[in-house]
């Protein structure tokens, strides 16, 4: 059976030439071998003409090309104008092309920064882009209102958390990325595309070359979580598919979790919706189309960074979703009153916008659907409680023709109600409503259960729900949280069912004895900063402020200065509501193809509402009416709780690009992609060890304390607090932007970044790779004041022992003979190097210890290594690789008694 892969894409490189009549773009692969060339056509005022040759140039043939090009449009002598072949911008990636009421503009990322890395897959986020117009002022035709369209789209900066990966799709999840690459041989011999001799034809032409063989596979990504989709509409079906990068927009984080010496990472990644997407108070509830507003699918990734593939590492994710409530309501901000009354717009009794919301849940993570909400129960004035009463009518409605083992499980709470009180604890409860949501849902694991827990059977593992296999577990539905601005009182919600999923993910991959983990240990503090760092960012992009209520807010240990903060942030979110929401929902409407400007029709700043721009019902009749009773796609009961998007079927076979390559072909070498053995480069860059690691940012300095992430410690402990003293000037910046992403300090410059100096085939200048878990967190006095204050520690607190003043009489003689030993064997050249006794009789006679049996500092002749040595080097290389050495009955024994000692 061959293996499958990703398939990694060949262009991501970018150099766009001009003449006077066209556009140029070079695109290679990151080792520079293969090159695609993309002309667009610049004397068409308002057609966008692009040709894409599919033609898979060498890097000596793009010179030649590039080379003709050149002499072929340079103009006579004297004659006015540009000559031959000018160099214009150097890039990354085509984000997209727009036109407004001129011709297209093009859309490149110019920069980009390094955020994660799953399994040597790289995840990126935008830094800069460059807008270009493409038609030649020769034939432009100019519009008044151009320029101002120009300005609303600009006004979605691309700066601020938009991520893309040019090898793994971003816009599912690691459940999805990985079950497609198991799906049987059969089934991916029958859908291989056919090559063609660019393509690479020569490939398995040989039959002995089919043992080295694998399946590159690259699926269409989820198009509601794709950003860029409407951007790429007009060239999707005329160039390669490697021109085409899809980005997301939320968050991407990832932090180094250190066990012992293990790293693991633990990535939090959030994709926000494009459907029925804007900001707090002018989009609520749900459209036509069932798509909410807010709408947030948070993954989070954990896997064992010491080892790389994705076939022989050990991945594991759960994921969770937050949304308004799939109601058709919404509320009035024209009264400018903090909390505007809610209002129902229409009236639903059979739930039709609910019916095809949670109809695409159950096809996109299956069953059961869990409901968490958050919202208030008990109110003097009927407030938040009409949406509860609507959505409870809606659930009980829909579950009556579902099964009863596929029921929408449906949780209410009222969270600020616990909050108020003194004898409740607000996390202690929401910690039971996590337990039983993993237990209902399950998470992923793509290994098969550790036999530990065969040996110690666990009465909470036995109890986890999902799809179990052979190769692994399979999340099965999910969990759906919401309040009434899914904001504050859901990031906390899903932090505790985060952290519940956590210690069960850490448990499947052996690294924990029990699924359990405590507040206040290292394993937690990072967990929490992550999702602090990820709350921030939603509420910025929703809501326009940063948190108002923590982690710490709920525990009821925030310092007496966050009640302060609390009221700033208020104050903040209600300004962004009042005056700049609106132009922020202006531009996500044009940047998302919500509205078109055209010829003729009322421009966007004319529109009283947009309303009518998302409800497409209101344009017009639907003619296809979906039924009241049997309200789910057909196909989706027959194989719940499994998700139809992950069935193994001729339907989802047809969403995939399945082709046959060499294992060193560098479309599916994810060794060469990640470790670039063709290029000089370091270890910040390739093992990202600027990230936020739990020892180094987390666990004490002292190691007289036990240095395991999961030892409870006290507050005074830790080597970081975790409420993240961030100063004035970086709250400042966050709250101006629309997105938590503040640009990196001077001096830790951490972006790739393409300039109009670089040669046509030059390395692109790439800085070290800055990783934390959060792009938010910037170096601030408050640490350096804390790395200054380590040095002064005693020798007692460092090392655990004191340390004399002065050494021994015996101990100082013999360091100086020491040291003289080696400045006589520095004097000697190494072409007349004779042994002589004479230098050496003042000195004592040193026995040599070392194993090697010629040993200076010249040259060494390393010891002999004998067969059992190397019959364990060479099992330990296989494990690496996923073939494990059966075990002896000695070992079995050996470990059996190990067990028995320890444990029993």
């Amino acid at each position: 059976m061959l293996p499958a892969a990703p398939i990694i894409s060949g262009i991501q490189k970018l150099i766009l030439y001009e003449t006077r009549a066209r556009y140029f773009l070079v695109g290679s692969n990151h080792a520079e071998t293969r090159y695609r060339v993309l002309k667009i056509d610049r004397t068409e005022p308002k057609d966008l003409v692009i040709i894409d040759d599919k033609h898979v140039y060498t890097q000596q043939e793009v010179r030649e090309l590039l080379g003709r090009l050149d002499l072929g449009n340079r103009t006579k002598m004297g004659q006015k104008g540009s000559s031959g072949l000018s160099r214009a911008v150097s890039a990354f990636g085509i984000v997209g092309f727009v036109q407004f009421l001129e011709g297209y503009y093009i859309v490149l990322i110019t920069k980009r920064r390094k955020m994660a890395d799953i399994g040597g897959h790289a995840i990126y986020k935008i830094e800069d882009t460059s807008m270009i117009y493409i038609p030649n002022d020769s034939v432009r035709v100019t519009h008044p209102d151009e320029a101002r369209y120009l300005r609303i789209f600009q006004n979605v900066d691309l700066s601020s958390n938009f991520y893309f990966s040019y090898s793994y799709d971003l816009s599912h999840s690691l459940q999805y990325n990985l079950t497609i690459l198991r799906m049987p041989a059969e089934m991916l011999k029958s859908e291989t595309a056919p090559h063609t001799r660019q393509e690479g034809f020569d490939i398995f032409e040989d039959e002995e070359l089919s043992n080295q063989g694998v399946f590159g596979i690259c699926s269409e990504p989820y198009m509601k979580y794709v950003w860029n989709g409407e951007l790429l509409q007009n060239v999707r079906d005329v160039v390669h598919r490697d021109w085409l990068l899809y980005i997301i927009h939320g968050f991407c984080g990832q932090s180094k979790l250190l066990i012992y010496g293990r790293p693991v990472y633990v990535t939090l990644m959030a994709r926000r919706s494009s459907r029925f997407a804007g900001t707090r108070f002018l989009k609520r509830g749900a459209n036509c189309e069932g798509d909410v507003a807010n709408e947030v699918e948070t993954e989070q990734i954990v896997h064992d960074a010491s080892v790389m593939s994705f076939t022989a590492g050990s991945y594991s994710s759960y994921v969770q979703v937050r949304g308004s409530v799939p109601l058709y309501w919404s509320q009035d901000i024209s009264t400018m009153m903090p909390k505007p009354p809610i209002t129902l717009d229409q009236a639903d009794p059979f739930a039709y916008a609910a019916a095809i919301h949670f109809d695409k849940m159950l096809q996109r993570f299956g069953s059961p659907i869990i409901i968490l909400n958050l919202v208030k129960e008990r109110e003097k004035r009927k407030h938040e409680r009409i949406l509860s009463e609507e959505l409870v009518a809606a659930v009980t409605y829909l579950n009556q023709f579902l099964p009863p083992e596929h029921w929408i499980v449906y949780i209410p709470w009222d969270m600020a109600k616990y909050t108020k009180s003194k004898l409740c604890n607000v996390l202690d409860r929401l910690n039971v409503i996590a337990e039983s949501v993993v237990k209902k849902t399950g998470f992923f694991v793509n290994r098969p259960d550790p036999y530990c827990s065969v040996l110690r059977p666990d009465e909470k593992w036995n109890e986890l729900g999902g799809v179990v296999g052979q190769s692994g577990r399979l999340q099965t539905g999910v969990l759906r949280t919401n309040c009434v601005d899914c904001l504050d009182r859901t990031n906390t919600a899903q932090f505790m069912v985060g952290k519940c999923a956590l210690a069960y993910q850490l448990y499947s991959l052996g690294l924990i004895d029990k699924p359990n983990l405590q507040f206040d240990t290292d394993a937690v503090r990072l967990f929490e900063e992550l999702y602090e760092d990820h709350g921030d960012t939603l509420s910025l992009q929703y809501g326009g402020s940063q948190l108002v209520h923590r982690v710490k807010t709920y525990r009821k240990i925030a310092p007496w200065t966050q009640h302060s903060k609390d009221i700033m942030q208020t104050l903040s979110r209600y300004y962004s509501n009042a005056f700049s929401d609106a132009d922020r929902q202006d531009a996500i409407n044009l940047f998302l193809g919500v509205f078109r400007p055209a010829e003729g029709k009322p421009h966007l700043w004319e529109l009283p509402t947009d309303f009518y721009l998302h409800h497409k019902n209101t344009m017009g009749l639907d003619h296809a009416k979906r039924s009241y009773t049997f309200w789910w796609t057909p196909k989706v009961l027959e194989n719940l709780p499994l998700p139809l998007d992950e069935v193994h079927s001729s339907e989802n076979l047809k969403k995939m690009t399945i082709k046959k390559c060499n294992r060193s072909n560098d479309e599916t070498n994810i060794y060469n992609e990640f470790f670039r053995p063709y290029e000089l480069s370091n270890f910040d860059d390739t093992f990202c060890l600027a990230m936020t690691n739990s020892a180094r940012d987390f666990m004490p300095k002292s190691v007289a304390i036990d240095p395991s992430p999961f030892t409870v410690r006290k507050p005074d402990e830790t080597g970081k607090s975790v409420s993240g003293n961030k100063s004035n000037k970086e709250e400042t910046v966050l709250q101006r932007k629309t997105a938590a992403s503040a640009p990196p300090p001077h001096g830790e410059e951490a972006v790739s970044s393409s300039s109009e100096d670089d040669s046509g085939t030059d390395k692109e200048d790439e800085g070290s790779v800055s990783q934390r878990s959060t792009p938010v967190k910037n170096s601030d006095t408050g640490d350096n004041t804390k790395t200054s204050e380590n040095y002064m520690q005693s020798t007692k607190d460092s090392y655990g022992i004191n340390l004399s003043d002065v050494p021994s009489e015996n101990d100082l003689q013999i360091y100086t003979r020491f040291v003289h030993l080696g400045i006589c064997q520095q004097k000697q050249d190494k072409r007349t190097l004779h042994i002589s006794s004479k230098p050496f009789e003042s000195f004592a006679k040193l026995s040599c210890i070392s194993s090697f049996s010629h040993d200076n500092i010249y040259e060494v002749q390393p010891p002999k290594v004998d067969r059992k040595s190397v019959e364990i080097f060479t099992a330990h290389i296989q494990a690496g690789h996923g073939i494990m050495q059966p075990l002896g009955k000695e070992d079995m024994l050996m470990y059996r008694e190990y067990i028995r000692n320890r444990y029993m």
